[in-house]
This record gives C-alpha cells, sequence and structure tokens, in this order.
C-alpha cells in the first residue's frame, strides 16, 4: 500500500510540473496573441504552438506510462464544504478559486466534459465517421491548394525581400563622388579668403591699361609714352593724325555772355 502511494504520488508530481509548463506555454501564447499582434507573424505563432504540442505529447507520455497509476480507477471527493473565503486554496489556485462551495464543487470535480460540450463532440465524431473518401480526397485537394497559394504568397514575399536587401546594399556600396575636405576648404575661400593671393598686381596681364599709369602699346620697341609727346590714337603702326587742336579753357566758353 505504501509502494503505490509513493508511486501516487511521483506520477502527480510529475503531472502536475508538465501541467504547469503546459499552463505557462498557453499562457505566454495568449498574451503574444492580445498584446503583440501587430509585430507577431505566422512562425512565431508556429513555434508556440509547436511548444504547446509538445508539453501535451510529454503529459500524454507520463500518463500512458506503465509504470504510472490508473488515474481512471481514483475518485476525488471534498472533504470540506465551505462559502467562505479561503486563503490557502487562493494561493494554491493562483487567486482563481476562493471558495470552495456547493455551486463550484460540480465543475471543479467534474469527471466528464460538460453536457453540451459532449454532445458537440459526439455529433464531429459522427460526422467524420461517416466522411466518404471522395469527400477526404476533396478535403485533401482543398488543402494543397491552399498550400500551394500560400507557397506562392511566401515565395513573392522572399523574392521581393531580396530584391529590396540587394538594392539597399547597392546604395551603401556606391562610391563617393565629393570630397569634405575641397568642400571646407571652398566654403572658407568664399567666406573668409583663405587660400586667396591679395597681391592684386599678380592678377593683371601684360599690355593692359591700368587706372593713373602709363601705356605700354602702340609704340614700337615697347617704350613708354614719355611727357610732352602727340596722343597715340589708332591701332599699333599707325600714323598719329596731324590736325591740331586748340583746347580752351572751360572758362572762356560760355554759351550765356553777358
Amino acid at each position: 500500500m505504501q509502494r503505490e502511494e509513493k508511486q501516487l504520488d511521483s506520477a502527480l508530481e510529475a503531472i502536475i510540473m508538465r501541467v504547469n509548463d503546459l499552463k505557462s506555454a498557453i499562457a505566454s501564447m495568449i498574451f503574444k496573441v492580445e498584446h503583440e499582434y501587430e509585430t507577431l507573424n505566422w512562425p512565431n505563432f508556429l513555434d508556440n504552438f509547436a511548444l504547446i504540442s509538445g508539453h501535451l505529447t510529454s503529459l500524454s507520455k507520463i500518463l500512458s506510462n506503465e509504470k504510472a497509476p490508473n488515474l481512471r480507477n481514483l475518485t476525488v471527493l471534498p472533504l470540506h464544504l465551505s462559502p467562505e473565503k479561503d486563503e490557502e486554496l487562493l494561493r494554491m489556485t493562483e487567486g482563481r478559486i476562493s471558495t470552495f462551495a456547493h455551486d463550484l464543487v460540480p465543475d471543479y470535480l467534474r469527471t466528464k466534459p460538460d453536457p453540451l460540450v459532449e454532445s458537440k463532440m459526439l455529433a464531429y465524431e459522427a460526422k467524420v465517421a461517416n466522411l466518404t473518401y471522395d469527400a477526404s480526397h476533396d478535403y485533401n485537394k482543398q488543402v494543397a491548394q491552399y498550400n500551394k497559394v500560400i507557397n506562392h504568397v511566401w515565395d513573392i514575399a522572399n523574392k521581393a525581400r531580396e530584391e529590396w536587401e540587394s538594392e539597399t546594399g547597392s546604395r551603401t556600396t556606391q562610391t563617393q563622388t565629393s570630397s569634405s575636405a575641397d568642400t571646407h576648404l571652398l566654403v572658407y575661400a568664399v567666406g573668409n579668403g583663405k587660400g586667396l593671393k591679395s597681391d592684386a598686381a599678380q592678377m593683371v596681364q601684360p599690355g593692359v591699361n591700368q587706372v593713373g599709369g602709363n601705356m605700354m602699346v602702340g609704340r614700337p620697341g615697347g617704350q613708354p609714352q614719355q611727357p610732352g609727346q602727340g596722343p597715340m590714337v589708332g591701332q599699333m603702326g599707325k600714323a598719329p593724325s596731324a590736325i591740331k587742336t586748340n583746347i580752351k579753357a572751360a572758362s572762356q566758353i560760355h554759351p550765356y555772355g553777358r
């Protein structure tokens, strides 16, 4: 009798651990669906579903083990029913059950599904049992066509992603067509005159008149014009005009003489 009780305790402990893992996985999946639905994608959802399926498989292996006691032969009976709040029960059930009253015991200690749920399950099982080969073949055909459409959409999405990544990579590998150092030098030269020569004489080409200076062209041999010589009119090599002019002072010429 003690051996059977020890086996029952160890089996219940293992079952409780697997049930807690299953509960955590379901709670995590519900949290993602409710709060992360904008960023949740199908592969992550399938991963969470696979995790839940793995916990269910482990739980079924424990229950079907030969060393595990047959829980169908055991019965759970309430020892104490009270409508008052039980703090220990609230702690053990993580805040889900506060009282162990007469109206709650049939639901918590139920060994069979709810009558409405049980009737729906029986109807589904009868429908599956009466399913013909042609109908199942049509269902399989629809599933195959649906998978084909999903794979096509998946290929289009992958192709668009590859094109986008290639365009992004080509943008980052473009050759540089400007120099920041030259740009800074140009800005300093325009704004502050940095790098420009201040000697204006070096910018004057030979043979060009300067304000207040002597003429260097129009004279054979390149000799400058001396004071007292006549004006040099015309192009180089052309003789000066022989017409003499008499320039009077502006004060002697008055259009309104008195």
